[in-house]
């Protein structure tokens, strides 16, 4: 590759997910960035966008069908790479890194296999706990076996502890349609709620403690770098959802370093981020999550 020649940077948003939105507030966010001043090479970006229907679109051109778009975009000096900003669905569970890869893209982020995995989260608590990891006690129920057989899944739910729960979509993210509940009598409202997406819903033992976040960097075969944690706190009575992160007025607060935890308890969460990294099969960056038990 040119190093001297302008790089050109097709910044993917949009989709059709419940997190759409979210993708397009990152999009924007991402080509802001990219339009600063670089001092190493020029760096042009290009908003492309998933739009509702399924067509993708381009700056100045009416949507058109995505095998148009990709045809374009893998002209010669046409894209060095597409930074990939959607949240949720077939742009993060591998469809779109499958589908950018059968036409020689290059993409940020993970590969096919790897995203799959990550996006399940019922399937990497698997992976996770064979690997030792701590893992939320917990199950996936689906529409059917909930319809069929509700008075067990309630008992199986009761069977994790009486300290609460918390009912989320098996895949998605941005804690749509995700749940805290307290108490016994909630928990079948919360189901539905999670189910009404159309995922199956992930029901997970309530685990009291500090919630921080960890992200690293690096290939799972590689040398990593795990950041400094960073410790989440949602406003009063609330916990980490949908309003809290994305409300920047009245949201969570981001503190880091994470000031509830001491030094052992930080390069505990980074070994562990790492560990999981390695485990997801994660390449360029990831994120991992967890709660640091009071």
């Amino acid at each position: 590759m040119n190093e001297t020649r302008q790089l050109r940077v097709a910044v993917l948003s949009g989709g059709r997910s419940s997190e759409r939105e979210v993708s397009l507030l990152s999009g924007r966010c991402v080509l802001e960035a990219l339009a600063q001043p670089s001092t190493t090479r020029p760096v042009v970006g290009l908003d492309v966008r998933i739009e509702t229907s399924g067509e993708w679109s381009l700056p100045g051109r009416a949507p058109s069908a995505a095998l148009d778009v990709l045809t374009a975009l893998t002209r010669p000096g046409e894209v060095d790479i597409v930074f990939l900003a959607l949240h949720g669905g077939e742009g993060e569970d591998g469809t779109l890194q499958g589908l950018l890869a059968s036409h020689g893209l290059r993409h940020t982020g993970s590969g096919v296999a790897s995203s799959a995995l990550c996006m399940d989260k019922h399937a990497l608590r698997l992976v996770a706990q064979e690997a030792g990891l701590a893992i939320p006690p917990g199950f996936s129920v689906s529409r059917q076996v909930w319809g069929e057989a509700r008075a067990a899944v309630l008992d199986r739910a009761a069977g994790l502890g009486s300290g609460g729960w918390f009912v989320k979509p098996r895949s998605g993210g941005s804690s749509v349609a995700t749940s805290a509940v307290p108490q016994a009598e909630g928990l079948p409202v919360a189901i539905e709620l999670t189910l009404a997406t159309g995922e199956e819903a992930l029901v997970e033992a309530w685990v009291h403690g500090v919630e921080v976040s960890c992200g690293v960097l690096g290939d799972h075969d590689g040398e990593l770098v795990s950041l400094m944690p960073i410790e989440i706190q949602p406003t009063a009575g609330s916990f980490f959802d949908y309003e809290q992160k994305y409300d920047s007025e009245h949201g969570a607060r981001e503190c880091c370093p994470p000031p509830s935890l001491d030094e052992a308890a930080r390069c505990a969460v980074r070994e562990l981020s790492e560990r999981a990294h390695r485990l997801g099969g994660c390449h360029g960056y990831s994120r991992v999550d967890f709660i640091c038990p009071a």
